[in-house]
């Protein structure tokens, strides 16, 4: 008897239909939305970015897509053009290049380093405002953390790699 209610279940499960006593645990996997937007008070979102040594806290809001820095305009921190341009890369591979202000300070590292730590920031803000933006920014590397750091010097050498000077006489 057992193994006809089984076949039976078999049958139905074939054919899309549900069995007669369906269980109270069984889960469901919910469909894959995007998360909550995360925005404070103010109507702004909060990410941290890192690169190298240098960390970056940054805020991004509403407005007309400017950058400022440590107090001041991107083209003031940030002379060189390229350091500016990845500044930008996030907002430009969004598609909202001039729809967000952002706030940042950075500390640590080089200007190169901060560059990337504030582009970083920048990136996990956006995702923060607007989750359906995660997927662009995920596919073009800007929410990966880049984890290349200087290596350290060793005793018994000149750099970390570079022996001292060899003379044979």
């Amino acid at each position: 008897m057992s193994e006809e209610t089984t076949l039976e279940n078999l049958d139905q499960a074939l054919k899309g239909e549900t069995a007669s006593q369906p269980s109270d645990d069984v889960v469901e996997a919910a469909p894959s939305t995007p998360a909550e937007p995360q925005i404070d008070a103010q109507g702004r979102s909060y990410a941290t970015g890192k690169r190298k040594n240098a960390i970056a806290r940054v805020w991004i809001k509403p407005g007309a897509g400017r950058i400022t820095v440590n107090g001041k305009g991107e083209e003031t921190y940030f002379a060189r053009p390229v350091l500016r341009m990845i500044l930008r890369q996030p907002l430009v591979a969004a598609g909202r290049p001039e729809s967000y202000d952002v706030i940042a300070t950075v500390s640590g590292g080089g200007l190169s380093g901060q560059a990337g730590a504030v582009r970083h920031g920048i990136s996990k803000a956006l995702t923060y405002y607007e989750p359906e933006l995660r997927g662009v920014l995920k596919s073009g590397g800007f929410l990966t953390r880049d984890s290349r750091v200087v290596e350290r010097k060793k005793f018994g050498r000149a750099k970390a790699r570079r022996s001292f000077q060899f003379s044979k006489r």
